[in-house]
């Protein structure tokens, strides 16, 4: 007998926008697996908790989360093999990912080590790339704009240079990259185009435009969207 495992995109952090597909599939399963810090509890499980039922089995993938924290392989083997046993013995299995697992998702490592071994779906999510549009009141692109996604990470020099060249951009992961990527805008004539968003859907959702933004630090859930011609559909 052999069962599935679904990779399941449970969205940006409001529990509402998990997709109906997602909810049903969270509660059938007989094992529901999630990314977890080493300590502490994970957010995608928080998302999805009001969807799932009493008695489920659970599996944490504990892993160095954050900034620069990329897991390492031997823990994305470890559970690859686990999530393939349970499989292989019948059991419907559900990997939740924040956001959607392809747009930067964990479940994306998992998907490569689990692809033909075992049957495995992707089930999309709503990624923060659509929430922080939205939460900033601004559209991504329009008309025949190219969008760019930048990852804030990325040394200062290739930031700038993309930075020139885009029509409208979604810089990511902004954490502690802030002083870094506004100075890059303030050089490029862009800050007064920035929206900066953290914790989109959240009870502590923000949104600001840079230029009026304090500090030189962000949470690791923040994001800046950038247009040139300043909205979308001017």
């Amino acid at each position: 007998m052999s069962g599935i495992v679904y990779g399941i995109g449970v969205g940006p952090g409001d529990p509402e926008l998990v997709t109906v597909k997602a909810a049903r599939l969270i509660g059938a399963a007989d094992l529901v697996a999630y990314p977890a810090p080493e300590e502490g509890d994970s957010f995608a499980r928080t998302i999805a908790a009001s969807h799932m039922r009493a008695g489920q089995r659970e599996f944490a993938i504990r892993m160095k989360i954050g900034e620069g924290q990329y897991p390492k392989d031997e823990v994305y083997d470890a559970a690859a093999d686990k999530l393939a046993a349970a499989a292989a013995a019948g059991d419907s299995v559900v990997v939740l990912c924040e956001g959607d697992p392809f747009f930067y998702g964990s479940f994306m490592y998992l998907y490569a080590r689990l692809a033909g071994r075992i049957p495995v779906k992707v089930v999309p999510g709503v990624s923060s790339l659509m929430a922080c549009a939205i939460a900033s009141g601004g559209a991504l692109a329009a008309k025949n704009d190219v969008l760019t996604v930048i990852p804030a990470p990325l040394p200062e020099a290739e930031l700038k240079r993309r930075l020139s060249e885009a029509e409208a951009a979604a810089i990511i992961k902004v954490g502690r990259h802030l002083p870094k990527v506004r100075k890059v805008l303030d050089e490029l004539g862009l800050s007064a185009h920035a929206r900066y968003v953290e914790h989109a859907t959240l009870d502590s959702q923000k949104v600001i435009r840079l230029d009026e933004l304090d500090g030189a630090a962000a949470p690791y859930f923040s994001m800046l969207l950038v247009h040139r011609r300043g909205e979308a559909w001017s």
